[in-house]
């Protein structure tokens, strides 16, 4: 074989793999930007933990309410959480915890045509929600917002209806029902920090896969670079993330107390050895960093609480 011949052979094989790191590294990207909310800070998980019960109104039901609502069981029955419609009871406002509004066209903004308020006490658990949708614009709204309906809150680039720029508006995509699988199965605890939800979220999607040996290993890389960037970013070092230079709504502020969560966040990620291996010097010193700019939580497990 000449050596032409073998080089063209040995990049067709190579192709196929090289595609699928990428995609698998794409996924992975994706995955870590939902843990980011648009204001530039990093969240904890939050999530539903009883039924939700449901109750729209609004202009011109009649040609929302199908969608909408097959909008909302879609996110539900992936996540394995009860829907319930009680749009009809005479008692609606009072018993729903998931009101939804289709509102006149020109009752928003034009850069938000469509906006979910998400009621937590503490950031673990979800205890009610409100949707607002322009009725111009509930049909590309509704999958969107019910993904943040149910907790999942950044607007990642990759391919999701999560995305500023969706890739699909009628429907999910193969990462959203990855990203609500792992959001609401066993492994996924309420109040979980994003360095211990990331490995939950990248298992799942690697369950997806046809290579899953390889896919593992883009996840290790994936892991160890994100965490140095991580650390980086939150030394006032590194760029902001890119999920934060997309958002129209990052303020300085915002970044700043980003920069802190992190530290705490790389602080637990150390102290768990969770997507890091465990070091308790590196937790202590990132503690420490944390505690100084003002962090309560870091505070609080310097002083010996939790």
């Amino acid at each position: 074989m000449s050596r032409t011949i073998w080089a063209l052979s040995l990049a067709a094989i190579l192709a196929p793999c090289t595609a699928l790191a990428d995609e698998t590294e794409q996924g992975l990207a994706t995955l870590w930007e939902v843990l980011w909310h648009q204001s530039g800070t990093p969240t904890r998980v939050v999530r539903w933990e009883n039924e939700i019960r449901m109750r729209l109104t609004g202009v011109n039901l009649p040609a929302h309410r199908e969608h909408t609502i097959r909008a909302l069981q879609a996110v539900t029955q992936e996540a394995g959480v009860r829907l319930v419609d009680v749009s009809d009871h005479a008692d609606a406002a009072q018993v729903a915890n998931l009101h939804v509004e289709i509102t006149p066209d020109t009752a928003l903004e034009d850069n938000q045509p469509c906006v979910t308020f998400l009621d937590f006490r503490t950031e673990t658990r979800i205890e009610a929600a409100t949707i607002q949708m322009r009725g111009k614009d509930a049909w590309r709204c509704a999958y969107h917002e019910a993904m943040h309906m149910m907790g999942v809150r950044g607007h990642p680039a990759g391919k999701t209806v999560l995305s500023y720029f969706p890739w699909k508006v009628d429907a999910l995509m193969p990462l959203d029902k990855v990203m609500l699988r792992a959001w609401y199965s066993p492994r996924m605890v309420a109040g979980m920090t994003p360095f211990e939800a990331l490995p939950v979220l990248a298992n799942e999607l690697i369950s997806t896969l046809p290579d899953k040996p390889s896919a593992m290993a883009a996840r290790d890389r994936f892991f160890a670079a994100t965490v140095d960037q991580m650390q980086a970013y939150a030394n006032g070092r590194g760029d902001v993330p890119a999920i934060v230079k997309r958002s129209g709504k990052a303020t300085e502020d915002g970044i700043r107390h980003g920069r802190t969560e992190m530290s705490y966040f790389l602080g637990i990620a150390f102290h768990e050895g969770a997507t890091v291996q465990q070091d308790p010097n590196q937790a202590m010193r990132w503690f420490e960093r944390a505690a100084s700019a003002g962090n309560r939580r870091a505070q609080a497990r310097l002083g010996g609480t939790r």
